[in-house]
């Protein structure tokens, strides 16, 4: 009986990536498939696979292969070196990894983070959320998933966690995991294997964005951050106030330091006014003016946005619906989805002129 190549690649995409959940044809794991006679032969990457899950995944296919066609006789070459240009990405079925970053804290930073992550998917982009706010997590509450708990799904041996849903997009968060009113007290070390543990071990689907909510300033997890995942880029929220861009010029100048190196993608100005209910063609300049415009001229990078104080915006969070996603037209959804088409813009043009980014690798001492 003659092997058919396609019942063979069926077979094989049966078997599941333990580090991501999705099946090895789709993750291009397999390559060189050739048949002759009885005999299958085939590469199989597992340059991205625990060491303790290559032998696993080599036997699951041999298996997967046999069910279809018991007489097979299997031949798997292991490819087990990373390709040149250093660490790979544990997250390699995410096409951009966006990070959303203050100087200080209290310019609105998460709504930000999370009204963009839905404006992105409101423009048809596969979207998910990293709440990696690990002092001050945020998602929950303006999510609507306050008191949920995500699943723990064992794929090949290894635990995953699965994201919650909101509105159709996978969100991770540590407010998941602890009570709203619990302080959460953690040194480096602890923080940074929380934020590889949500990056690695959560089965993040195929995205063409990952927001990731970062905590204000500049500490352990935005180190953490860059050497685990290679960033396409960050943003940098600010309000016009002189004061709140002199803290937001020190996070940006964190990510443009020669051995980080992250593209600074733009800069989103919020309460750049505010427009009370009753007066909504008035504007009061509370904060002053011109900050974003400065913070994106001393970057050299663009102002990808001006969002105006609203009452609405609170309203919104505290519903657990987000002001983007308000059905009826409004100056408000109208500024947020500028900022989502304004930061798919740079993102398209970062990528077409510089080389993807690499996982940061800093050496101590």
């Amino acid at each position: 009986m003659e092997l058919d190549n396609n019942k063979i690649v069926g077979a094989l995409a049966t078997v599941k990536d333990p580090v991501t959940g999705q099946d090895i044809i789709s993750r291009r794991m397999i390559s060189e498939l050739r048949i002759q006679g009885h005999q299958v032969q085939f590469k199989l990457s597992t340059a991205e696979l625990p060491e303790a899950q290559k032998q696993s995944v080599h036997f699951a296919c041999i298996e997967a292969i046999n069910l279809v066609y018991p007489e097979a006789e299997v031949h798997i070459h292991m490819q087990r070196d990373a390709p040149e240009g250093g660490k790979q990405s544990p997250l390699p079925h995410v096409k951009n990894i966006i990070a959303v970053a203050s100087g200080k804290g209290g310019v609105g930073k998460s709504t930000i983070a999370v009204n963009l992550a839905l404006g992105l998917q409101q423009l048809g982009f596969r979207t998910g959320l990293l709440d990696a706010d690990l002092y001050g997590p945020s998602a929950p509450t303006m999510l609507g998933l306050q008191g949920q708990r995500p699943k723990v799904q064992m794929v090949h041996g290894t635990h995953k966690i699965v994201p919650l849903e909101a509105y159709e997009m996978p969100v991770m968060s540590i407010g998941f995991v602890v009570e709203p009113e619990q302080a959460v007290v953690l040194r480096g070390p602890r923080l940074a294997g929380i934020i590889k543990q949500f990056i690695s071990d959560t089965l993040w689907p195929a995205l063409d964005y990952l927001v990731i909510d970062l905590p204000p300033g500049t500490g352990d997890i935005q180190l953490t951050l860059v050497q685990t995942v290679p960033l396409t880029g960050a943003i940098i929220v600010t309000t016009p106030q002189e004061l709140s861009v002199v803290d937001a010029l020190k996070a940006m100048n964190m990510f443009m330091l020669d051995s980080l190196n992250v593209p600074i993608l733009g800069v989103v100005e919020n309460m750049a006014w505010f427009t009370p209910a009753e007066l909504p063609d008035h504007k009061y300049f509370i904060f002053g003016t011109g900050g974003g415009a400065k913070l994106a001229d001393v970057g050299e990078t663009r102002l990808l946005a001006q969002i105006p104080l609203i009452q609405s915006v609170r309203e919104c969070g505290d519903s657990g619906r987000p002001a983007v996603l308000q059905e009826e037209p409004n100056e408000l959804r109208e500024r947020l989805m500028e900022l989502a088409r304004a930061l798919n813009d740079q993102t398209n043009l970062r990528n077409e002129a510089k080389a993807p980014t690499r996982i940061v690798e800093i050496k101590e001492g």
